[in-house]
């Protein structure tokens, strides 16, 4: 192969890493930024989508597999402050999780499509606590689910029993095409955890 061509192509990667962090909207966390910064230039998503889900502000980033920034969107995110799920929560039905036991997990996950007990695809983010990305859909009308994700309240997205709950019509635009047909990576930052817990080499990234 010619070695021009290699440099390149390697020159238009790196090129990619910044620019993609620059790309976010301007209300994206600086601890969103760097976890891009890293993740695109030491390519820890392995060619593949990636999306940072942000609790702290409860709102999602989709990049496509060569890092470029598609969209970003606001999250229903689990009802509890916190940053694991409890060790047997995928074995037990709804109605025995506790209130302090519904959150989103925090870390690094590699996505796979699937579909919930309706039939409805769905996107597993941590299948064996049954954490999934998925539509909004509304448990009952007392949620207020949809009105929660027009809010302009980090703390009222805080509603579900775990699972991040997107607009639809986002979803069916930036999740579905991507991480629906195959595998992806997606970041959770914590809410109550230090962010070097689960990131700890995008930690020291500049």
């Amino acid at each position: 192969m010619n070695r021009r061509l290699v440099f390149s192509a390697l020159g238009c990667t790196l090129a990619l890493a910044p620019l993609a962090a620059r790309a976010l909207p301007a209300d994206a966390s600086a601890t969103t930024r760097q976890l891009v910064r890293w993740a695109t230039d030491t390519g820890d998503h392995q060619g593949l989508p990636f999306a940072v889900i942000d609790k702290p502000w409860a709102r999602i980033h989709v990049f496509s597999a060569q890092g470029q920034w598609l969209g970003s969107a606001p999250v229903l995110l689990g009802a509890a402050r916190g940053d694991r799920s409890a060790p047997d929560l995928g074995t037990r039905p709804l109605a025995q999780i506790r209130p302090e036991e519904r959150t989103t997990p925090a870390g690094r996950f590699v996505t796979e499509p699937g579909r919930n007990l309706r039939g409805e695809d769905i996107v597993w983010i941590d299948y064996d606590s049954a954490v999934s990305l998925h539509r909004v859909r509304s448990v009952s009308a007392a949620e207020r689910r949809h009105q929660r994700l027009a809010s302009g309240s980090a703390r009222d997205k805080r509603i579900s029993y775990g699972c991040v709950n997107a607009p639809e019509a986002f979803y069916n635009q930036h999740i579905a095409p991507l991480f629906g047909q195959g595998p992806g990576v997606v970041y959770v930052l914590p809410d109550t955890e230090p962010f070097a817990t689960f990131f700890i080499a995008a930690s020291a990234y500049p």
